[in-house]
């Protein structure tokens, strides 16, 4: 069994969210931490009898995240299974037989590439991959820090388009037309995966991947979950607000954790498909939905729109959202503030 790092909660502080003081009788709140799925922080909340009998629970819904964590790898390999590496690896070559859920994200993606006009397209991977060597590479040598080369950016933006991803679903198998494509779900995968997991377990948990949460239903005590909107100014410590939810997600995306500098500006991994560089509309957005998929989908193509496009995206969903300006301004579509607690 993996470790991990199970406790008693009185006050659970997540990085995107917090729950309220466990209740003296009836079943108690734990909390569950994983440091390895996804590549980032995930953690599980939830009520149980014992620590023994919520360890139990946690580690189940660990190891169906951890199913995903490895079938959406572009990185690395893993023995009897097929992924997007596989996928990726065999671009231009040959179909390659795959999970069903590899095919129904896939089909998924191509429709939030349809909803989002082109905003959030996974065959962006080798655009990506420029700006993650760079970013990589200026990282673990910031004197030297440099930009992906313009025209190796506009070359690989050549091989993006969604339609040479041929997914046949009779078949069960997907085929990259263009030899040099890549595929990247990093926009969805996170939100996607917690959706499909917690679509399956009990009511009444709270699961945190990195910046998307998902709650299954209100607390064991009846309670709503109280979930936390970090600061793109104090991102490792402070809030710009929590909210109160039962069911549903919130998904953030930002330009402060994931970034490097060049000559004194920071570049973020947000990266706007038509012009090939990060985006500059919002420090932040942040994304209500009753999907997860969707919102982690919403959060991405919103960061990469003005409000007024934003808002008409929403408009298509039952997505509330809330933008963070690069000056601070927080502006909030019809209906969020309902969800602000503090």
């Amino acid at each position: 069994m993996r470790r991990i790092l199970i406790c008693f909660v009185c006050l659970a502080c997540l990085l995107t969210g917090c729950a309220s003081p466990a209740q003296t009788e009836g079943p108690t709140q734990y909390q569950a931490t994983f440091l390895t799925l996804f590549d980032t922080v995930t953690t599980i909340l939830g009520y149980a009898e014992s620590e023994e009998a919520f360890q139990e629970k946690a580690q189940a819904i660990h190891d169906q995240l951890l199913e995903y964590h490895q079938l959406f790898d572009i990185y690395n390999d893993y023995e009897g299974i097929a992924n997007l590496k596989t996928i990726n690896d065999q671009a231009g070559v040959a179909p390659v037989a795959v999970d069903q859920r590899i095919v129904d994200l896939l089909l998924e993606c191509k429709e939030y590439y349809a909803l989002t006009d082109g905003k959030v397209n996974v065959a962006m991977g080798s655009v990506l991959k420029l700006w993650h060597d760079a970013r990589t590479a200026g990282i673990d040598d910031p004197e030297h820090a440099a930009l992906p080369d313009e025209a190796a950016l506009e070359e690989a933006s050549a091989h993006c388009n969604l339609d040479d991803v041929i997914v046949d679903e009779e078949a069960g198998t997907v085929f990259l037309a263009d030899p040099d494509m890549q595929l990247d779900v990093g926009a969805v995968a996170k939100g996607w995966s917690a959706q499909q997991v917690c679509a399956q377990i009990e009511e009444g948990m709270l699961v945190s991947i990195g910046g998307n949460v998902c709650a299954t239903g209100p607390k064991a005590t009846g309670a709503q979950w109280v979930v936390g909107v970090q600061s793109p100014e104090k991102w490792d410590a402070g809030y710009l607000h929590t909210l109160n939810i039962s069911d549903g997600s919130v998904v953030t995306s930002g330009d402060y954790q994931r970034y490097y500098v060049v000559d004194g500006k920071s570049y973020h991994h947000i990266i706007d498909p038509e012009t090939r560089m990060p985006a500059n509309y919002w420090r932040s957005v942040t994304i209500l939905c009753p999907d997860s998929g969707l919102a982690d989908c919403l959060s991405t193509a919103l960061f990469l729109l003005d409000q007024e496009q934003g808002q008409a995206l929403l408009d298509k969903t039952q997505a509330l959202a809330m933008w963070v300006a690069q000056d601070g301004i927080i502006t909030y579509s019809p209906g969020f503030e309902d969800y602000i607690r503090t």
